[in-house]
This record gives C-alpha cells, sequence and structure tokens, in this order.
C-alpha cells in the first residue's frame, strides 16, 4: 500500500501530492518524509503544485523496468519516467521515479557514502529529469550536477560527485 502525502510545504510554499510505495520490506529504507523533504527541494522555486510517486522496486521490477523502457537487462540506481499528458493539459503531474534499494546500497558501500545521502541524491536526481534535465552531453551533465550539488547542499549534504578515496 503506497503512503500518499497531499501538503503544503510552509518551508518552501509548494502544494505537493507524492505517493511512496515499496514493493520490498521498509526495514533500512527511507522513510516517505525522508523523500518528500528531498523532492520538495529539488522543486523549490521551479513549481508552485506537483503530483509525482516514488517506487522502491526489487531487483527483479528494476531490471524488467530498466529492460522494457532503456533496452539495457540489469537493475539500475534510479529510473525517471516523466508523465506524458494531452497536449494542452495542464496538470502538475510530474511522473514517476523508481529506485533500487539493492543497487542504491551498494553503490553507497562503494562510494564510501552514507546510504541516506546516496537516496537523497538519487531522489534529487530523479526528480531534476522530470523537470526535463538530462546528462547526455557535458555540458547539460555540468549544468544537472552542479544544480544537484546546490540542492543537496542545501539539504546539508556533501557534492556527491566527490570521490573518498
Amino acid at each position: 500500500m503506497p503512503a500518499s502525502t497531499r501538503r503544503k510545504s510552509p518551508r518552501y510554499g509548494l502544494d505537493l501530492d507524492l505517493s511512496v510505495s515499496y514493493s520490498l520490506p521498509r526495514a533500512g529504507l527511507p522513510a516517505p518524509a525522508s523523500f518528500r523533504r528531498w523532492v520538495e527541494a529539488a522543486l523549490r522555486g521551479r513549481m508552485r503544485r506537483a503530483d509525482l510517486a516514488i517506487r522502491l522496486a526489487n531487483d527483479h521490477e528494476a531490471q524488467a523496468l530498466n529492460r522494457h523502457y532503456r533496452g539495457k537487462d540489469y537493475a539500475t540506481n534510479v529510473l525517471s519516467f516523466p508523465a506524458e499528458l494531452p497536449e494542452g493539459v495542464k496538470l502538475p503531474v510530474l511522473g514517476d521515479i523508481v529506485l533500487c534499494p539493492s543497487v542504491v546500497a551498494k553503490e553507497a558501500a562503494e562510494q564510501k557514502k552514507p546510504l541516506r545521502n546516496h537516496y537523497a541524491h538519487l531522489t534529487v536526481h530523479g526528480v531534476l529529469h522530470l523537470l526535463g534535465f538530462d546528462h547526455i552531453d557535458k555540458k547539460e551533465a555540468l549544468a544537472m550536477e552542479t544544480l544537484e550539488c546546490e540542492i543537496l547542499d542545501s539539504l546539508g549534504i556533501a557534492d556527491p560527485y566527490t570521490v573518498i578515496e
């Protein structure tokens, strides 16, 4: 059962309808309130109203989605699915973000980053994709990474692109 909340954020003046669902046990995974905080930070100053869903998927589900939508047959850390609304329809629906906890945990350990910070980074990254940001070429990647770092800094989270040896 997804945890769904709609409320105004006094911090950011944002009316956010966020649904968070888990396809695996929640133990050790961020709570919906954490995802809300990270999404709000990513949307601050960019939108006044938004509707999106976050799904924490098991390996099988994440792999199936990655294979179907990207042609890559493996589970990946984060997938973003921007809403495709009919022309002329003006709704605040952004789309869906899918995170794969086993991949996120493996990456955080390999990169020697706090797991919570890695979830925050990937959530912000996913939201920016929903807003149309991308990292296909170097210029776009630099712009997106810079914005991610600014948003994460506002949350007290260090630059996720700094390599820890």
